[in-house]
């Protein structure tokens, strides 16, 4: 790879616009250009997401089908998508230069970069993303803010840590926003998923007593991951559960299943989401939600211990990484075909 001040240009996998595979364009782009309070990585690995694909889709918008998207709906987080984009959250990367503010970063550090950037401080819920508000990791070369990245110093592979911040970072927080404590009983849904298994793990190292929910295919290695119970989703699982049996309820599933999760809560018991894979509407029995005083939360913006937390975990080897798979960024359009197919556990990966 030629040293970046050796050319202006580098290249990327560009996101033209909301539709199919077309609209991925592997193409020679600029080189970024640092301002003040930046610093430049280069991307040793990058991590896919299903926001990648849903940002693509125009899911974020208000329509609840992404091919009757309204012309006038906000398609991205925080309004319109700003295409063309470079996607891509999940960067594992080395410190090539720094801007003439910063200090404290060492240049040739491997470094993995904060997803969820919380630009108006941590009060505030306001929230600018890697890859969805900004250009993103799926290129040879990134810029991001240089409070956002963090040294790891660990013997895992770039393709290893690859597979963190996006999806570990979105399940430590939502642990922690619902504060799980060692004993209580934490059911997961979509437990094979990056984020699925991310809480696998997490809720674990918490202390909880884990019900993973999942295909049958892949039960076995959800306890290899350490779940305490797995449940078959094409079985009738929800006949296993007595009533107001589970503490919390972790989910990024949603869709049909959502009535369930909320009967076989506890009174007080409290239920999170950051996703909606099987659909983002979903019928809401009152009664259930308040005569049971749930808590329900979602979880969109980052606290500010999540990251740091996550850097420790990996360092003192709490957790370990799941790669699926790796692929050449010119074939993200194939790895992206491949991860809508939910065979794998974990994280699907792309070296530029």
């Amino acid at each position: 790879m030629p040293e970046p001040s050796m050319t202006s240009t580098m290249k990327a996998m560009v996101t033209t616009g909301h539709g199919g595979y077309e609209k991925l364009e592997y193409r020679n782009v600029p080189m970024p250009q640092l301002n003040q309070g930046e610093v430049l990585l280069q991307v040793l690995a990058a991590g896919i997401n299903n926001t990648d694909i849903n940002t693509r889709l125009g899911w974020y918008g208000t329509s609840s089908n992404a091919n009757e998207t309204q012309q006038d709906a906000p398609l991205g987080w925080n309004g319109a998508t700003p295409f063309p984009l470079i996607q891509g959250a999940d960067c594992c990367g080395r410190v090539l230069a720094c801007a003439s503010d910063v200090a404290g970063i060492a240049l040739g550090s491997r470094v993995l970069v904060r997803s969820c950037m919380r630009v108006a401080g941590f009060d505030s819920s306001q929230t600018r993303w890697l890859g969805t508000d900004m250009q993103g990791a799926f290129a040879q070369f990134v810029k991001v803010p240089a409070t956002e990245v963090f040294a790891v110093n660990s013997n895992w592979t770039d393709a290893q840590l690859a597979t963190i911040p996006c999806a570990y970072g979105t399940a430590e927080n939502m642990l922690q926003r619902v504060n799980v404590k060692p004993g209580e009983r934490v059911l997961v849904t979509g437990a094979s998923g990056g984020v699925g298994s991310a809480a696998v793990q997490l809720a674990k190292r918490r202390g909880a007593n884990v019900v993973a929910l999942t295909t049958r295919a892949k039960q076995a290695q959800l306890r290899e991951l350490g779940a305490h119970e797995v449940l078959c989703r094409e079985d009738d699982c929800w006949s296993t559960f007595s009533v107001e049996s589970v503490d919390v309820v972790v989910d990024n599933v949603a869709g049909p299943g959502f009535g369930n999760l909320l009967k076989v809560l506890k009174r007080g018991g409290r239920y999170v989401s950051s996703g909606a894979i099987a659909g983002p509407e979903v019928a809401l029995d009152m009664r259930d939600l308040y005569l049971k005083d749930i808590t329900l939360s979602g979880c969109t913006a980052w606290g500010e211990p999540v990251f740091t937390n996550l850097i420790g975990y990996i360092e003192r080897n709490e957790i370990v990484p799941l790669l699926a798979a790796t692929y050449a960024l010119q074939s993200m359009a194939a790895a992206q075909q491949q991860f809508l197919l939910k065979q794998h556990i974990g994280n699907l990966v792309l070296f530029p």
